[in-house]
Order: C-alpha cells, then structure tokens, then sequence
C-alpha cells in the first residue's frame, strides 16, 4: 500500500470520527430540563392566583356591596368553565396545527398528548396548563364591565360562545404560528389576546347591557378599597408569572421580562398618582391601584422584547394613557363601564403592543427587530394586529351577548337589580348589617 493511499484511508476515518459528535447531538431525542419544568409551574400558579383570587377581589371591592358576592361567584364560575373548555377543546383548537385561524381537534380531550411529550424543554402537560391560566383571567376581566346588572345564566353562555370564537383564534393566531404571528406581529404575553380582546368584548357587553339604574344620578363608589388594594397586589405578584413565564423558560428573556415588569409598573403607578394628583389635587389609594394595573398591561405585550429604558416609558406612557381613559375617554363613550375595563385594559393594552413596535428596536435598547424590518414597517404591523384584534372580539361579543339575550335575557329585573345581586341570583349577603 502507497504512502498517499495510508494517507487518504487515515483522513477519510479522521474526518469522520470529527462528524461523530455532531450526528450523536442530532440524534438526541430532546431532554426535559428540570429547572424549566419547575420555572413553569411555579409560573402557572402564580397566573391562576391572579384570577383566583386576583381579579376577584379587585373588581369585588370596586363593585358596591349588594353585589359583591355576586361578581365572585361571576369569576369563580367562569374559571371553572374555562379549564373545562380548554381540556376538552380549547387548548387543541388554540395552540395545534391547523389553519391559519384554528388549530384542529388533534389534542381534543389531550389526546395525542402523553405525560411525557415535551414543548420545548418542559412538558406539555405543563404548557396546556399555563394557557389555560391565560385563558381564565381573560374571561375573567370581561365580567367587569357588565357588573351589578347582569344575569348569571347569560354570563355564562356569553363566555363559551366568546371562548369558542374570539379568545382561541386570537391565541392560535397570535402564539400558534396563525395568521397574525405569520405577519410578524409582536405580542410577548397577551396585550392583544388577553388584554384588548378582553377589553373590547367587555365594552361591547357594556353597552348591550346597558347602564345601571341610577347610573348618572346616583353615586356609584367602591366598596371596599382595602379588598381593590389586595387585589391589586396579588396580581402584582402573580403578573410575574404571567410576564416571565411567556418566556417559557428561566433563561435571559425571563429575567428581562421579569424586570421589565417591576420598571414599568413603578412608573405607571407613578404617573397616574401624579398625574391624578395634578387633575384632582388629591393622590388616592384607587388611582395608586389604577396605576399599577395599567403599567402591567402596558408593559405585557412589550416585556420580553424592550430594554428597560424602553419599559419605563412604557411604564409612563401607560399610566397617564389609562388615567385619561378613565376620565375622559369614558365619559366620550359615555359607557358604563363599573370596574373599567376598557378604560385601563384596552387604553394601555393598545399603547403598550404599538411601543412594543417601537421599543423593541435595537437601537433603543430593545431585541431587535427580525432581518429586514425597519421600526416603521413594525408599527404598522403592531398597528393592524390591534385594529383585527377589535374587530374580530366586538363582532363575536355582540353576537354571543345578543344569542344570552335570546335564551335567558341578558338583565335582571330593575327590582332585582336595585336590590342588589347577591341576595336576588345567589341566596347570600356578604355583610350583616
């Protein structure tokens, strides 16, 4: 055997023993990581906690006291309807393949799904779950702006037609790979899926209802402000897990949403303070409360794709947008809107996805945009997944209020109503007198 033919032998067997790592690393089947699994839960459960009892309360102690049992019983069902949606066919027609609006039936009932089918780095047991929790609070924000007049039965059947046709399209197409994700539109952990599809639908509801008997000649106060101010820090706490958590993982980008999230609540809780300071010539603990929801929905589309530079306006942008929403915008409408839900949660929803467009530049601190997008062409695209967003959650809205309004009639009796809920639909009072 030539010298030259021992030299090429030992160069093919070289260069290939080089391949050899590369193809066992392609061959690996994907590994659960343990610390992204725990990252998960913990996330999960502190999104559910938002709701349960989050959302309860702050709306709770918003609402008078004749009804306050009434709107917990409002979000305590919902919840449960909505987990059971989502395991039966939410999740599947949300999150698997499909169109470029639903996914299929493929993961109806979780079929198809084993307890150890991964999503990425941790099981997908783990993700159905997560979603879920997004799901809930969603509906469970509507119910605020239909407060102290609606029945129960109609808030229920409103919420599965709604679920069905407006929150699992908007998900599938914004966080699925559908429609709006295929355009680029940016929305990091639910300005348009939960906060303006929530809003929107709520300020629909809000008007087919109609206004509360006495609403403009009575005056209509919060309750309890230590039960909003509970509340309020609850889904302060449990907004972590909604925000940091959209990064499915404890990598870099959590802990950029995560800091994200306590600059632009910080300086939204301070421009609504001080901006209510300068209108009113008092700061009040409600604004202070106010500000703090409105720097979290601002800053839920934008967290995990802006500096912290960015955030903080943001932060800012959003408390003063949601102050003047409930303010000015509202009497515009001229909506009766108890708990204002479109006044903070689609107001800041709707500012914090068109910065998200314009934060998220390199430039200013933020990721970056993807190959040949220029900051303008992203506003525009943040701009359009808002407008489809309204239209696609006001059309499905009115047509789930209007179908509850056929079945069961969508108000109680005005005797009822001025009675209050609790004791009318539910049998209870919350307080003894």
């Amino acid at each position: 055997m030539g010298w030259d033919k021992m030299k090429k032998i030992a160069t093919f067997f070289l260069t290939g023993a080089a391949f050899l790592p590369t193809l066992a690393m392609a061959a690996a089947p994907a590994v659960a990581d343990k610390a992204d699994n725990a990252f998960m839960m913990i996330c999960t459960a502190l999104v559910l906690f938002m709701t349960l009892p989050g959302i309860a309360l702050f709306y709770g102690g918003l609402i008078r006291a004749k009804n306050v049992l009434s709107m917990l019983t409002q979000v305590a069902v919902t919840f449960a309807l909505v987990c059971v949606l989502w395991m039966v066919y939410g999740y599947s027609l949300a999150f698997s393949e499909g169109n470029a609006f639903f996914g299929s039936f493929n993961w109806a009932m979780l079929k198809n799904i084993a307890p150890t089918t991964l999503m990425g780095s941790f099981y997908q047991y783990i993700h159905v779950a997560f979603q879920a929790s997004f799901a809930c609070i969603t509906v469970g924000l509507i119910v605020g702006a239909i407060a102290e007049r609606i029945r129960f039965s109609a808030v229920l059947i409103f919420v599965v037609i709604w679920l069905t046709f407006a929150y699992l399209p908007i998900a599938h197409m914004v966080w699925a790979g559908g429609f709006l994700a295929q355009d680029g539109a940016l929305d990091f952990a639910g300005g348009t899926v939960v906060h303006i599809n929530a809003a929107v639908a709520g300020l629909v509801g809000a008007y087919l209802v109609g206004k509360r008997a006495g609403f403009g000649k009575e005056a209509f106060k919060p309750h309890n402000l230590p039960m909003v101010f509970t509340g309020t820090a609850i889904l302060y706490f449990g907004w972590f897990g909604f925000n940091a958590g959209s990064a499915s993982s404890a990598n870099e980008i959590a802990g950029l949403a995560f800091l994200n999230t306590v600059i632009a609540t910080a300086g939204a809780m301070l421009s609504w303070t001080f901006g209510e300071w300068a209108l009113r010539g008092k700061p009040s603990l409600l604004g202070v409360s106010s500000g703090v929801i409105a720097g979290l929905v601002a800053i839920t589309p934008a967290c995990g794709y802006v500096g912290v530079g960015g955030a903080l306006i943001i932060g800012v942008v959003g408390g003063l947008a949601g102050l003047w929403g409930v303010t000015t915008l509202k009497k515009w409408l001229r909506v009766d809107d108890p708990c204002d839900v479109f006044g903070v949660h689609g107001v800041c929803g709707i500012v914090g996805c068109i910065l998200t467009g314009v934060f998220a530049s390199s430039s200013l601190g933020g990721v970056g945009y993807a190959p040949g997008i220029t900051m303008g062409h992203q506003v525009w695209v943040q701009l359009f997944s808002v407008g489809l967003t309204i239209v696609w959650t006001a059309v499905v809205a009115f047509i789930g209020f209007k179908v509850a309004d056929m079945v069961v009639g969508l108000r109680v009796p005005e005797e009822q109503e001025r009675e209050g809920l609790d004791v009318n639909s539910h049998g209870e009072n919350a307080y003894n007198h």
